[in-house]
C-alpha cells in the first residue's frame, strides 16, 4: 500500500516501514562513523523500539558489537493497516543487526508484567547466559503493577496551581497562552509516581538478580530530564517531576541493591528532544524550537543517537569512574544546559510569537524530527512506492 501520514495534534496515526527502516540505518551509520566502544557485550534494553531506548539499542550493538535483546510493546502491520513505527523499528534493527551476525531479538509485550520479565530472563538463560547492561528506557500513560492488579494513569498536571505560558501547534507555527489546571489531589501525584517512577526498574533488576542473569559488574541506566525554569512547573515541579525524583532515588537504592556484585546503578539525564512523549507536553515544543534553533547555530545540536552515543563513549565506559554531578547523575543535557545556550533561549522565548517564530526559532527542524519518529520525511524514501505494510520482525513469530 501507499501510505500517507495521517495526524491529529501530537499523534500520527501512521507510520512507513521503510522510511523507519532507513532511520534506523542513519542512526546505524553514525554510530559506526564514530568509531568502536570498549562497551558491554551482552545488552538488555527495556523499552527498545523508539527514542533513547532504540538508539541505545543501536549504539550497544554497532558501537560494541553486542548481542541485544528488546523488550517493547508495539502492534505489527496487518493488511491495508500499517503497524505502528517501533514495530517496523525493531524489525529494521533486526535485519541489520543479522546481517552483520548479531544477536538480536526482540520480545514484544507489556514491560510492566512478570510475564515478560519471565520471558526475558528465559531468553537470557537460554541465548546469552547473563547480561552486563540493562537500559530502561519505558515510556507510558499508564501501568498495571503486578504485586497490586491496579491499573495506574500518570497525569502531566501541575502541582502548584494552574501553570499559564506560551505553547505552540508546531503544525501551524500558532504561538497561544495555555493554561493548565493542578493536580486534583494527592493521588494523581501517587499514580503518576507508580507509572513513571523507579518501582518496574527495580523489580526487573531484583528479579534478574534472583535469577542469576546479571553479570559481575553489571550496569544499568535509565533516563531522565530536568530542563530549564522555563518548563519546571509543568515538567520538573510537576507531577512528571515527582516520578523523576522517584527514578533518581531508586538508582541510589539499586546501587546499594548491586554492590554486591559490583554492579553500578545510574540515571543520565539527557536533552531535551522530540520523542512522541515529549511532544504531548505544552510548553515543550517551543522550547525545543528555540533550543533547536540555538544549538545548531553553535554546532552542539544532537538528537538522540548522538545522545546515547556520547552517553556510552564519553560517560559509561571511559575506563575509568563514570562522571556524575553532587547528586549522583550522568549529565548528557550539559550543551542544553549551558549558561550561554539558555541564555540566548530565555531572550527567545521573551519575543517568540506566531509572527517571528520561523524566523528566530527552528519549527521545521522540530517537524522534520517529529515526521521522522513514523518514518516519514525521510531522505531517500519514495513514498509515492508501493511498500509492504506487514513487515514482520523475525525473533516474534
Amino acid at each position: 500500500m501507499i501510505i500517507e501520514p495521517k495526524m491529529r495534534g501530537f499523534i500520527c496515526f501512521t507510520s512507513h516501514p521503510k522510511g523507519c527502516e532507513q532511520n534506523v540505518l542513519n542512526q546505524i551509520n553514525y554510530v559506526k562513523s564514530k568509531g568502536a566502544i570498549d562497551g558491554a557485550k551482552k545488552v538488555l534494553v527495556i523499552g527498545s523500539s523508539t527514542g533513547f531506548g532504540l538508539a541505545s539499542r543501536i549504539t550497544s550493538a554497532f558501537g560494541s558489537n553486542a548481542a541485544t535483546l528488546g523488550v517493547c510493546f508495539e502492534k505489527p502491520g496487518t493488511e491495508g493497516k500499517p503497524g505502528t513505527a517501533g514495530w517496523y523499528n525493531s524489525a529494521a534493527f533486526e535485519k541489520f543487526a543479522t546481517e552483520e551476525g548479531l544477536y538480536a531479538k526482540t520480545i514484544n509485550g507489556d514491560a510492566f508484567s512478570n510475564e515478560v520479565k519471565q520471558e526475558a530472563i528465559e531468553a537470557i538463560k537460554k541465548d546469552l547466559g547473563q547480561v552486563d547492561l540493562v537500559i530502561y528506557s519505558l515510556a507510558s500513560p499508564r501501568r498495571t503493577n503486578p504485586v497490586d492488579g491496579k491499573t495506574y494513569r500518570s497525569v502531566l498536571k501541575p502541582i502548584n496551581g494552574v501553570y499559564s505560558n506560551k505553547t505552540v501547534d508546531f503544525h501551524t507555527g500558532k504561538v497561544s497562552e495555555v493554561s493548565i489546571q493542578p493536580v486534583k489531589d494527592e493521588e494523581e501525584i501517587e499514580n503518576t509516581v507508580k507509572v513513571m517512577g523507579g518501582e518496574d526498574w527495580k523489580m526487573w533488576i531484583e528479579a534478574m538478580r534472583d535469577a542469576g542473569v546479571l553479570a559481575d559488574g553489571a550496569k544499568t541506566v535509565a533516563y531522565s530530564y530536568i530542563g530549564p525554569e522555563i518548563t519546571f512547573p509543568i515538567y520538573r515541579n510537576g507531577t512528571i517531576g515527582k516520578a523523576k525524583d522517584h527514578l533518581e532515588a531508586t538508582a541510589h537504592e539499586l546501587t546499594d541493591y548491586m554492590s554486591s556484585f559490583n554492579g553500578e546503578a545510574y540515571v543520565s539525564v539527557n536533552k531535551a528532544l522530540v520523542t512522541q512523549a515529549s511532544a504531548a507536553i505544552p510548553v515543550i515544543p517551543l522550547y525545543i524550537s528555540l533550543l533547536f534553533k540555538v544549538m545548531k547555530e553553535e554546532g552542539i545540536h544532537e538528537g538522540c543517537i548522538e545522545q546515547i552515543q556520547r552517553l556510552y563513549s564519553e560517560r559509561l565506559y571511559t575506563g575509568g569512574e563514570v562522571p556524575v554531578d553532587d547528586k549522583g547523575l550522568i549529565r548528557v543535557d550539559d550543551w542544553e544546559m549551558r549558561e550561554d545556550i539558555q541564555e540566548k533561549v530565555s531572550k527567545l522565548w521573551d519575543i517568540a510569537g506566531s509572527d517571528n517564530l520561523s524566523e528566530i526559532g527552528d519549527l521545521e527542524g522540530y517537524k522534520h524530527e517529529f515526521m521522522s519518529l513514523f518514518g516519514f520525511d525521510i531522505e531517500g524514501v519514495d513514498y509515492a512506492a508501493d511498500v509492504d505494510e506487514t513487515t514482520s520482525v523475525k525473533s516474534i513469530q
